[in-house]
């Protein structure tokens, strides 16, 4: 597993996307292999770090405060990408719930490409502006996967290097027309290509293969959230 590499959060490129229910300017988010903001630490799903980098202990009450909001966060996901994404609950570093979105890399794009169809953006749409804008103390983490299949003329490492600078480029993708269509930009804080690592199916078969072409989105509490919570107004 290789170890994630952390840096400052930056919005280093603009990229102009069209949004279903609005036109507006993406960024493209980190470089190289990718982008961590506020040391963010920690391990969820055996790879990820996800959660807010908190000074003390979070409490039973506020635990169970933000377990219900996050239940409702995961709710609101499934009900608007029942068909394009699997939602499950997870934990994140401080023990809090969380929500992880996993959409399938055939869903989002095209077999060695980082462009978006059309069909992703209706789905990013639904999901940033009836999901991530109406919770907006909720923290957003972008991961992007690819599985182990070499590319044309190019040797083992070189395939490496290629598909880890894919997952990168659709992470990316994705972070930036969420923005596009109305995400906060403070939300993201952090978007990671991931290339092999991690696979979640078996790569000698291409149902596996295609398991592990994916985009992993994790929803979890901002501090803001935390704060909220302990002082018992978080809704």
């Amino acid at each position: 597993m290789k170890k994630l590499k952390v840096i400052t959060l930056g919005l280093c490129a603009a990229l102009v996307l069209s949004c279903s229910t609005k036109t507006g300017t993406g960024a493209l988010i980190g470089t190289g292999a990718g982008t961590f903001v506020g040391g963010v630490i920690g391990k969820i799903a055996g790879n990820t770090a996800v959660g807010a980098v908190v000074g003390a202990a979070v409490g039973a009450g506020t635990g169970a405060l933000i377990g219900k909001h996050m239940d409702k966060v995961k709710a609101e996901t499934e009900a608007q990408l029942a068909e394009e994404a699997t939602v499950e609950e997870v934990t994140d570093k401080n023990g809090l719930k969380a929500v992880k979105v996993t959409f399938d890399s055939g869903i989002l794009f095209t077999t060695g490409s980082s462009s978006l169809s059309s069909s992703a953006k209706s789905s990013l749409s639904k999901f940033a502006n009836n999901v991530l804008k109406k919770n907006s103390t909720v923290d957003v983490n972008v991961y992007g996967y690819t599985d182990n299949q070499g590319w044309k003329n190019s040797t083992a490492e070189q395939s490496v290097k290629k598909n880890l600078d894919l997952s990168q480029e659709r992470a990316q993708s994705v972070a930036s027309y969420l923005l596009a269509c109305g995400a906060a930009s403070d939300q993201i804080q952090a978007v990671e290509g991931m290339g092999e690592s991690n696979p979640v199916a078996d790569n000698s078969t291409e149902a596996g293969r295609e398991q592990n072409r994916r985009v992993e989105v994790y929803l979890y509490a901002s501090q803001e959230m935390i704060d909220a919570a302990n002082a018992g107004t978080l809704n």
